[in-house]
């Protein structure tokens, strides 16, 4: 029944193929319940990384404005404080020209407004630095998410969630933070304009130590590059290390390698240690020194303006005001020094996102690519060749034509390019010489959402997500209603084992489907694919787990399905080599010898030997369970 379903859907299918040729191909997929990021970096590589940031910053201006605008404001109403305070003294206390009530009154209004204004500053501030983190992850998901293979072929998981993660956090930070506390710098500036009005040879004392801190600070910042960037490298490395050995438990496991991972950890923690430690060296340098240099001038102050006071040439309540401004100074430089080192952090981090950011898709849409249709069937590998990264040549001149319809088993010894064939028809790969064609038409010009919709691949390694057994059968379409759901199931022979579990096909399987058995996850994976029931199918290995009992009934169904539907079967099984019209020898990276099973074993001895090679590594399959 489920398979009769299955084969309903595909004429259904093929019946209104006409009216989706006139339409560009949609991926199936859910509606978005969240909004999209609001700007993306600056793709300009030639610019700074701060200058490439300004978008991210820009696309949120109205709330990032308004924080601003009120720390300014908290400010205003900061420096007014200390001259209020110091002309208390001088007219109330010691003229008692002024009721000192009036001062009062003027001093708390400015604390409420200080008060108020940075509340609300503060609370802009966050939503600013949070609206700029989720735009950053975002971008970055959905840059990785347009990579081709190659580029994960060759960059470790673990590298890649550090960047997404401490590295944007980094990023974000600076962002949202520097600018207040540069904001909160202008304090300065505007302290010091009240201080001329005072005094003007006071103010310039006072000022004597500002270009010493700038000095400081420029050298601190070139200090802490280099630092900055290597802890960013080195966390990195850690969480792969930590990436790889939580995938990889079960092997680590298996060879009591646990104490050999805690010792590779510890090795790499120890990096990170060492740089952390040289950081903490130079800010422990330069950072008090930084904070300090206002300290002096506040002793310089009290000196001059002393002398001053005992001469009578200043007021008492003055020199309390020069005072008080010099230690309203002595935050914003203290918050400086911090800045400078988030700086440098921020900058290492934003070159290692930028790193991924300008990486550039290998396989892609070309100019005027078109839409595969449903009803594609035939299928030609014409002088194809291809080489991996590294070099090594994996076809040569590879010629192969399925017809439509035409069920191909592919044999070929381990290494031979098998699955290679597999990654080449739905584009995961492109090949370097040659072409392949689907109906005539070259891939290199159809979408590439179209083509792997048309193409379906099950590998004989499966991955299934860490949600429930009907949403992994169900991925490549999420609207699609149960009853086709328990129908692909059946037509894999996976509705008994699901049947059985506490919530059925509600059941969450564990990260990478590991609480199911490998012949389990492959016929989740084959169920899969069968519900998105794509007119040409690429079975890679997939039921090499799965014992002969179950295959067989698989088989039966498969047999059923497959009718009408052009499917490449990469075999290591005469049973699985049964399913298939025509058998064809992979040697050397080209097809060798092309027959019906019984003709190859008769006349072609490299298929025998090839079959009793395989037959010998066969090491039992993991069963059904």
């Amino acid at each position: 029944m489920s398979a009769g379903l299955l084969e309903r859907r595909g004429r259904r299918g093929d019946r209104i193929f006409d009216e989706l040729e006139s339409s560009p191909f949609e991926p199936l997929a859910e509606p978005p319940r969240y909004p999209p990021p609001r700007a993306a970096v600056d793709p300009d590589s030639a610019k700074s990384w701060l200058r490439r940031a300004l978008p991210l910053l820009r696309a949120h201006r109205a709330l990032f404005a308004v924080s601003l605008t009120m720390s300014f404001i908290a400010l205003l109403a900061q420096v007014q404080i200390p001259n209020l305070i110091g002309t208390a003294i001088d007219r109330s206390l010691r003229a008692h020209a002024v009721p000192l009530e009036h001062y009062a009154v003027l001093i708390g209004a400015a604390i409420a407004i200080r008060e108020v204004a940075n509340y609300v500053g503060r609370r802009y501030l966050l939503e600013t630095a949070y609206a700029i983190e989720y735009d950053m992850r975002n971008e970055i998901y959905a840059h990785l998410s347009s990579l081709s293979f190659p580029f994960y072929d060759r960059v470790q998981s673990g590298q890649l969630i550090s960047r997404s993660n401490s590295d944007v956090r980094a990023v974000q930070m600076y962002l949202a933070l520097a600018p207040t506390v540069f904001v909160q710098c202008a304090v300065v500036v505007i302290a010091f304009v009240e201080m001329f009005t005072i005094n003007v040879p006071l103010t310039l004392v006072t000022m004597a130590s500002l270009p010493l801190t700038f000095a400081v600070a420029v050298a601190m910042r070139k200090k802490m590059f280099p630092v900055s960037w290597l802890i960013q490298a080195r966390l990195a490395e850690v969480a792969t290390i930590v990436e790889e050995n939580v995938g990889g438990i079960r092997v680590v496991k298996s060879f009591a390698a646990e104490q050999r991972q805690l010792s590779l950890l510890a090795r790499a923690a120890d990096r990170v240690r060492w740089s952390y430690e040289k950081d903490a060296d130079i800010r422990g340098t330069w950072a008090p020194t930084i904070e300090n240099l206002p300290r002096v001038g506040l002793a310089v102050i009290l000196l001059y303006g002393g002398l001053l006071v005992l001469h009578g040439h200043l007021q008492v309540g003055t020199l309390f005001t020069f005072q008080a401004y010099m230690l309203l100074f002595q935050a914003p430089f203290r918050q400086l020094g911090m800045v400078i080192m988030m700086g440098q952090r921020a900058s290492a981090s934003a070159g290692r996102i930028y790193e991924i950011l300008d990486e550039r898709p290998e396989v892609v849409n070309r100019p005027g690519a078109e839409d595969l249709g449903e009803s594609a069937r035939e299928v030609r590998m014409e002088d194809a060749s291809f080489a991996y990264a590294d070099g090594t040549p994996v076809l040569d001149h590879f010629q192969l034509h399925l017809g439509a319809g035409e069920t191909v088993a592919l044999v070929g010894r381990t290494g031979s390019g098998k699955s290679t064939v597999a990654r080449l028809l739905n584009r995961s790969y492109d090949v370097t010489g040659g072409r392949i064609t689907i109906d005539g038409r070259d891939v290199a010009g159809l979408t590439l959402e179209s083509l792997r919709a048309r193409v379906g691949v099950v590998t004989d390694d499966p991955f299934l997500f860490s949600v429930s057994i009907r949403d992994n059968i169900a991925y490549g379409r999420p609207d699609a209603p149960l009853e086709e759901v328990v129908a692909a199931a059946r037509a894999a022979d996976a509705d008994g084992f699901v049947s059985r579990l506490p919530k059925g096909y509600d059941t969450v399987v564990g990260e990478r489907g590991y609480t199911l058995s490998g012949g389990q996850r492959q016929r989740i994976a084959i169920a899969r694919t069968l519900l998105v029931n794509p007119p040409i199918l690429v079975l890679d290995d997939a039921t090499s787990a799965i014992d002969v009992q179950v295959e067989q009934r698989i088989h039966a169904s498969l047999g059923r399905i497959l009718e009408g539907r052009t499917t490449l079967v990469i075999a290591h099984r005469l049973s699985t080599i049964a399913l298939a019209d025509r058998v064809v020898l992979l040697e050397g990276g080209r097809i060798v010898a092309s027959g019906t099973h019984s003709e190859l074993m008769e006349s072609e001895p490299r298929y025998a030997q090839v079959l009793a090679r395989i037959e010998e590594d066969d090491q039992g399959p993991e069963g059904s369970a």
